[in-house]
């Protein structure tokens, strides 16, 4: 059986202020990240990993090397495309509100109707088209481990969706349990011949050391 670690970057400037990054978009995580990425790797070296990959975006790429640097072993860290964010088009940069205001019905489905999601107006990527990327990946990264451990850094949009996918969760309820925090980390363990996926840890942010608001979630 292979185990997936799925970790979502730390905490960046725009998440604070409730701006979309994006696939195109970014910024600088901030200070206490750096301490919290640290809190996560004491959680992490409990375990070896055969690999890191991550979303080649510099929040993530960042949170990636720094637990790299913190784990007590060697570890190849592999930088890929099909790990990055949504793309959100038009809305990346934007504040939350602002999207609200002039993109409603394309915020509304996409944090609450994924099926009824349409991102043509705003030129961005609908859920099939991160699912056709992203879901390839891992199969090969299953198929390349089939006994190990391995480390996924990337996105929280991204994450969320694309784990609830690979349990064979419909479109409509991958929302059903919330969003994923900065820093989290969930588990996925392969079942039946690796073939499919069931949900071990889901959003485990016990081991940092402050409470969380809801600029962590996303």
């Amino acid at each position: 059986m292979t185990r997936l670690f799925f970790v979502r970057h730390g905490k960046t400037e725009w998440n604070l202020e409730g701006r979309y990054q994006g696939a195109h978009g970014d910024s600088p995580l901030l200070p206490q990240s750096l301490e919290e990425i640290k809190q996560l790797s004491e959680y992490l070296k409990t375990y070896r990993f055969a690999k890191i990959y991550s979303s080649p975006i510099k929040r993530a790429l960042v949170t990636a090397q720094k637990i790299k640097e913190n784990l007590p072993y060697n570890v190849r860290l592999e930088a890929d495309a099909a790990f990055s964010e949504f793309n959100l088009g038009k809305m990346e940069g934007m504040k939350f509100t602002e999207v609200a205001e002039k993109y409603p019905a394309e915020l509304d489905a996409f944090r609450n109707h994924p099926d009824k999601y349409n991102p043509t107006t705003i030129e961005g990527e609908s859920f099939p088209e991160l699912f056709a990327r992203m879901t390839p990946k891992i199969r090969d990264i299953v198929k390349r481990y089939p006994n190990d451990d391995i480390l996924i850094v990337s996105h929280g949009a991204a994450l969320c969706a694309e784990i609830r996918y690979l349990q064979g969760i419909p479109l409509e309820k991958i929302r059903a349990k919330g969003g994923l925090a900065n820093t989290s980390t969930t588990i996925l363990q392969t079942v039946d011949d690796n073939q499919k996926f069931k949900c071990l840890v889901w959003n485990k942010t016990d081991y940092l050391k402050r409470d969380l608001d809801a600029t962590d979630v996303v």
